[in-house]
């Protein structure tokens, strides 16, 4: 009696877990979801989780990876605003944004036929906007005239909203220039222009330099003259100065000689005693003799 119940139960566990199979399915973190009836593309799931659906083959699911994949384009030549021709390649980051638009655009949702189109597209705008630019915004001896920023903007614009018109359900998230080139042709031709473009360069600075040094000589000679101005003016007051006080002492040396050779005579004396220092003279040497008197006198106590 036992079996047939577990006979039973076992056999509803077994069509409860078909019927899950048949009529739930789930989206992981990664993936974004399609779900078709009868053919024809008619939900869009973006969020991952469990969802109902119809058994086959009323509806079927098709799931995407959602995640950034990456895509480089062929090295291809284009020409730019001043008739120079140039070697680019690019690439770039790409999701699928929308799988109800995707799925029916490529053929059942072809990751393969999505990157043929992206291709085209991508090739396309780059020729555009390559053919905007001159060649010297590409290739330059002066890093700051380069314009890879712009040009890769303007790219990713232009294929993002080539690809929104066309209702594809992609989205370019990223877009760099990955190589540049120059024909044999013209590599020549570059290279000389760089070579003059930086003998200008060279030029521009060495003129810059002369003239900040010119300015930095003409400050230091006129420094110079201000100092030997200022210093003559000085030199002339202090001359103006002993010349006067030469003229007041002058009347009383003049009257008594002896005196003006005391005062000479002590003056020097003063000059030699200075710092601290120690004398070995003959006291009949001019000036040392004024110690005469002085150490004959000390000999006589």
């Amino acid at each position: 009696m036992k079996r047939p119940v577990v006979t039973l139960v076992v056999g509803a566990v077994l069509v409860l877990i078909f019927a899950l199979l048949l009529f739930t399915f789930q989206v992981r973190q990664s993936e974004v979801a399609v779900v078709t009836t009868f053919g024809q593309p008619t939900r869009n799931i973006t969020e991952p989780g469990a969802y109902l659906k119809w058994p086959w083959p009323i509806q079927r699911v098709y799931k995407f990876d959602r995640r950034v994949q990456v895509f480089e384009d062929k090295f291809t030549e284009g020409l730019t605003a001043d008739n120079n021709n140039l070697l680019t390649a690019v690439y770039v980051g790409w999701r699928i944004e929308d799988a109800q638009a995707f799925f029916p655009k490529f053929g059942g949702g072809s990751i393969a036929a999505a990157e043929r189109m992206l291709e085209g597209v991508v090739g396309n705008a780059k020729g555009a906007v390559v053919g905007r630019y001159h060649l010297s915004d590409f290739l330059n001896a002066d890093p700051t005239r380069l314009k890879f920023d712009q040009i890769e903007r303007e790219m990713l614009e232009l294929v993002n909203a080539q690809l929104r018109t066309n209702n594809t359900g992609i989205r370019i998230e990223f877009l760099g220039i990955k190589k540049i080139g120059l024909p044999e042709s013209v590599t020549q031709t570059v290279f000389d222009r760089m070579t003059s473009e930086r003998k200008v360069l060279v030029s521009r600075l060495e003129n810059e330099g002369e003239a900040e040094a010119q300015k930095i000589r003409a400050a230091a000679n006129r420094q110079a003259a201000e100092i030997l101005a200022a210093a003559e003016a000085q030199a002339t007051r202090i001359r103006g100065e002993g010349e006067a006080a030469a003229a007041q002492i002058l009347p009383v040396f003049e009257r008594n000689p002896a005196l003006a050779n005391f005062e000479l005579r002590l003056r020097a004396l003063e000059q030699a005693l200075k710092e601290r220092t120690t004398l070995i003279f003959d006291e009949r040497t001019p000036p040392f003799d004024l110690f005469q008197g002085f150490l004959t006198n000390r000999n006589a106590r």
